[in-house]
């Protein structure tokens, strides 16, 4: 049981993007009203530097400890903007990437505060920033170990990226992860037809980083599930 147990936990390590909070403190006063620019301009900062260290870190060491900087900035952020679902969309994005590069109690306790913090997000805007909070949370639920080491659940994985892709037609994460989550189901020729309609989606030039690498991921993935079909 405890071999078990530890590999399960280490199978942690695999929690994504987006792909969520429970800090346990009093809850902050609503940060004075901020103009659209200013807001949109520290969002898009956290999200340029989760790129940048996601994809342009040369070790795994290096993208742990500049991931941790940037989650700091993420949970500020959420701090700052409570009533804001894109602020809590990132922070939960920024600490499933933080999980994803730990492993064990560790890795569970930061995929579980993302998971709540995005179902905040989810609760004031299923919409907001291309259902990122609903693909972030289906990531989490499909790659999170189920009972009685997580609660990762795979039902409930299906009906947010199912959600999430209903709700953001353009929307590139939306796509992949769903894409991922049936090429795991082993469902070849749907993950490969979700693909296709995110590749398809409008750059994102605001994040040049992401706009570069991201749809290699994409592509990535698309020749996996061809390599099935063929087999």
């Amino acid at each position: 049981m405890r071999t078990t147990m530890k590999y399960a936990l280490v199978h942690l390590r695999t929690v994504m993007a987006a792909v969520l909070l429970t800090s346990g403190a009093a809850p902050l006063a609503a940060a004075p009203a901020a103009s659209p620019s200013q807001f949109e301009s520290e969002v898009l900062a956290v999200a340029n530097d989760w790129a940048r260290v996601k994809y342009l870190s040369k070790s795994d060491g290096e993208r742990k400890q500049s991931m941790d900087e940037v989650g700091a900035r993420a949970d500020a952020l959420a701090q700052k903007y409570p009533d804001r679902p894109e602020a809590l969309i990132w922070d939960g994005i920024v600490t499933s990437e933080r999980a994803s590069l730990t492993w064990g109690m560790t890795a569970l306790d930061l995929a579980s505060r993302a998971r709540d913090v995005l179902l905040k997000a989810v609760r004031m805007d299923p919409k907001a920033y291309d259902a990122g909070a609903l693909t972030s949370l289906g990531v989490l639920y499909y790659r999170v170990p189920g009972f009685p080491f997580g609660w990762g659940d795979k039902e409930k994985a299906r009906t947010y990226l199912e959600t999430a892709v209903r709700y953001a037609p353009n929307g590139r994460d939306a796509h992949y992860f769903y894409a991922d989550f049936l090429y795991e189901q082993g469902e070849y020729r749907k993950a490969e037809a979700v693909l296709k309609e995110g590749l398809s989606s409008p750059a994102h030039p605001e994040r040049p980083i992401w706009d570069a690498y991201f749809p290699k991921v994409m592509q990535g993935l698309l020749a996996k599930v061809r390599e099935r079909e063929r087999s």
